[in-house]
């Protein structure tokens, strides 16, 4: 007989507004697999929930367990599951499709319209004692990984899809990246890890560059500001000439920026970025930020710039994700500055929210360890 225990949970009930709850203890499917949840990190969309809400028109209506980005211990498995047992330690994809739609059929499931989405509303997220997923959406961990390492697989997919999935980056290019947050930074160990001859950090904070020089860029930029009377775009224009000036880039050819990850969502960065990518280059959006943005689109035509978005994570995300840890290319450990227990949740969050701890260190990735 299985022994539980509670389902201890941490729960949205509107705007900073979040309880402790015990929740049941999810049911199983044939095909299904319950996950004791051991390891979470802390998404910016999760501060945003509780802080605003809502995201666009994804609205918190009704009580919701927040948290997406976890790692746990098989606990049970459904009698249909052949390849997962009991006590293996997984990271947890947790995005269910319909597995029917065109999307999905084609290899594209982030763009299936009837996905379930861990802490996105209507549904429930992974901050408490159980999450149940269909099998394959549990991706068993090597032996040299841990559960934290675990939990990166998530903000580590986002990258791995933009700039390997998406943004298809080869080895000896030069890459830029805007925005030296965690995805920011997962980008340019992603872009590193394909092959990236260069990789140039742009960040309006100077600590964040610091540290991106130290973990994966070659490269960092902090842009003057802007002048009296300059419009946005002008200064965007001069913002990209000023970069190309300052690493000896021109707009064509190899010594060009083959491709810019934006990952800000900042109107000026995007901007910047389409002034910076090189003739026939490509621009990646991956950052959510201003919803509505001004482009130079005859920049866009001109250059025959490949304007591309980046959504979550699709089919082989994850398990490149895991390939690239566990063979060493990338180190997600500097990444995780701060590690919480489950009763200290809302400091957690709060110190994601502010970027600093209590012990008055910058705030990269914070982990929530799952409930005792």
């Amino acid at each position: 007989m299985v022994t539980y225990g509670s389902n201890k949970s941490f729960v949205l009930r509107g705007i900073e507004d979040v309880v402790y709850e015990e929740r049941p203890v999810p049911e199983l499917a044939d095909d299904e697999v319950l996950i004791q949840v051991k390891k979470t990190g802390i998404c910016g969309s999760d501060v945003h929930y509780l802080h605003h809400g809502r995201i666009g028109d994804f609205i918190v209506n009704a009580p919701m367990v927040l948290g997406h980005e976890s790692a746990g211990i098989v606990f049970q498995v459904g009698k249909g599951v052949k390849h997962l047992k009991v006590g293996q330690k997984v990271a947890v994809e947790p995005g269910q499709t319909c597995r029917k739609c065109n999307a999905c059929k084609s290899g594209r499931y982030e763009l299936c319209p009837d996905i379930i989405f861990a802490a996105t509303p209507p549904y429930d997220g992974t901050l408490g004692r159980y999450y149940k997923v269909p099998e394959d959406l549990a991706y068993p961990l090597p032996d040299n990984l841990d559960l934290e390492d675990g939990a990166m697989m998530e903000p580590l997919s986002v990258a791995i899809h933009s700039a390997s999935n998406i943004s298809q980056i080869r080895a000896n290019q030069v890459v830029a990246v805007f925005g030296a947050g965690p995805v920011g930074l997962l980008c340019m160990a992603v872009a590193r890890a394909l092959g990236a001859r260069r990789v140039i950090a742009i960040d309006i904070n100077e600590a964040r560059l610091q540290f991106a020089k130290s973990y994966a860029a070659t490269d960092i930029w902090l842009p003057s500001k802007p002048k009296d009377g300059e419009s946005r775009m002008d200064y965007s224009r001069r913002n990209a000439n000023e970069i190309r000036a300052a690493f000896g880039l021109e707009e064509r050819g190899l010594n060009a920026v083959d491709t810019v990850l934006e990952a800000t969502g900042a109107e000026v960065c995007i901007q910047t970025g389409i002034f910076l990518a090189k003739v026939g280059g490509v621009f990646t959006q991956i950052g959510m930020g201003t919803e509505n943005a001004q482009i130079p689109i005859t920049m866009v035509l001109v250059k025959e710039l490949q304007f591309r978005g980046s959504f979550r994570y699709g089919y082989g995300d994850y398990p490149l994700a895991i390939s690239f840890v566990a063979q060493g290319k990338i180190d997600l450990k500097p990444l995780i500055t701060h590690t919480y227990q489950f009763e200290d949740a809302v400091e957690a969050f709060a110190a994601t929210k502010k970027g600093l701890g209590k012990d008055g260190k910058p705030v990269i990735k914070a982990i929530i360890n799952g409930p005792q």
